[in-house]
């Protein structure tokens, strides 16, 4: 049995963002010891993603970031986009190939987290800590017994909501052969495409080169799409919306992230906590996680080397997520046209002001200047009707 201060369940953003600041330098010294258990290759593993926020000026994962705009555009369903730009504000975007080389590399340089690759069967709770059962790939058990246990892994059902959407996309990396491009400019939501009854719909294109883009399609509703489905939705995007042409597909991407206004249970156990998605980092109304997790991290490690509880804070204050509910309620209900409703927020509120808003930095009075822009009734009807709306499991 392996003996460490912290167990950190699953490698994906949020546990290794969380290994990557405990195996670093802080005050007072070198922090606890950490174990990151992380499933061997299968389909435990996820595949290979693209994780995007946004930041001012240099950030500690910049090694691991593929590109940066200083320039975001929306495309309204009709007439002419949006362009502003968002200085001193970058939009960033990480591989996760490349964001698990960046921490394996920091991790390899020190002794204080070791890295154990094992299916993890469950997590015991015990009077002064927490075990973890686990099984290697060859099927030897191993079981590491931490004073703290911070799972990441995504739960096995989500909780019970009012409303739960899933923001469910497929994506290509695209080469064109001419420059079709422009790299200092990322299309965030582009909404020429045809809107489902219900939620929206969207094209999101990243420019790393004249030549080379992410392109992908996304879509707010209920269910994810079939494979064949996804495929005409990008196939009609890049032909009749941007007239690519010919281009070769070099890689791709697919995922669905829930949206929801569940409350998420950050503890689990007196010594177990959840952190990542399953710990409430995904801001409902729009799906971005990787920011969320980095303040979540960030107050985990702090607790850890002050020696407090380290229960992980929400990283979206009640306020967010009560204006977060509303709009999902009524994008859910039918009752406001999404893709106006994003295309007017942009049009109408300067693209840094409304990113801190996104990001939960803005003061009531702003949240207020900025709800103001929106369909007041629509928003008003949904939020009359939260209270009366029970919370259902998500099928």
């Amino acid at each position: 049995m392996i003996e460490t201060d912290v167990a950190i369940v699953g490698a994906g953003a949020a546990g290794l963002s969380l290994a990557h600041r405990l195996a670093g330098s802080g005050p007072g010294g070198p922090g606890p010891s950490a174990v990151l258990l992380d499933a061997p290759p299968g389909p435990l593993r996820p595949p290979p993603r693209t994780w995007c926020f946004w930041e001012a000026g240099r950030g500690r994962h910049d090694e691991a970031v593929t590109a940066t705009w200083h320039r975001l555009r929306v495309h309204p369903p009709t007439g002419a986009p949006v362009e502003d730009d968002i200085t001193p504000l970058r939009y960033k975007m990480i591989r996760s190939d490349d964001f698990e080389r960046l921490v394996g590399r920091d991790l390899a340089r020190g002794d204080r987290v070791r890295r154990l690759t094992a299916t993890v069967d469950h997590v015991e709770t015990l009077p002064e800590g927490a075990r973890v059962h686990a099984r290697t790939a060859d099927g030897r058990t191993r079981s590491v017994r931490a004073r703290w246990v911070f799972d990441s892994r995504p739960p096995g059902s989500l909780p019970a909501a009012r409303t739960t959407l899933l923001q469910h996309f497929h994506g290509w990396f695209v080469r064109t052969g001419e420059a079709a491009f422009e790299p200092g400019v990322a299309d965030l939501m582009d909404f020429r495409t045809p809107q489902p009854a219900r939620g929206l719909s969207f094209g999101y294109v990243l420019p790393t080169s004249r030549r080379e883009a992410l392109v992908e399609y996304t879509e707010f509703s209920r269910a994810p799409l079939s494979a064949p489905q996804y495929e005409a939705a990008l196939r009609h995007y890049t032909s009749a919306v941007l007239g690519l042409g010919d281009f070769e597909i070099v890689g791709t991407e697919t995922g669905a992230i829930p949206m929801t206004d569940a409350p998420f249970a950050r503890q689990a156990a007196p010594s177990v906590f959840r952190v990542g998605a399953a710990g409430g980092c995904t801001r409902p109304s729009t799906g971005y996680t990787f920011a969320g997790i980095q303040r979540q991290t960030a107050a985990v490690e702090a607790a850890l080397r002050q020696g407090r509880p380290p229960l992980p804070p929400s990283p979206h204050s009640h306020r967010s997520r009560a204006m977060d509910a509303v709009v999902l309620r009524a994008l859910d209900s039918g009752a406001m046209d999404g893709a106006a409703f994003f295309s007017r927020l942009f049009s109408r509120v300067p693209m840094v002001r409304l990113l801190r808003f996104l990001d939960g930095t803005t003061r009531w009075h702003e949240d207020l200047a900025i709800g103001l822009r929106t369909p007041v009734l629509p928003m008003l009807r949904a939020a009359a009707e939260l209270p009366r709306l029970p919370r259902r499991p998500f099928p």
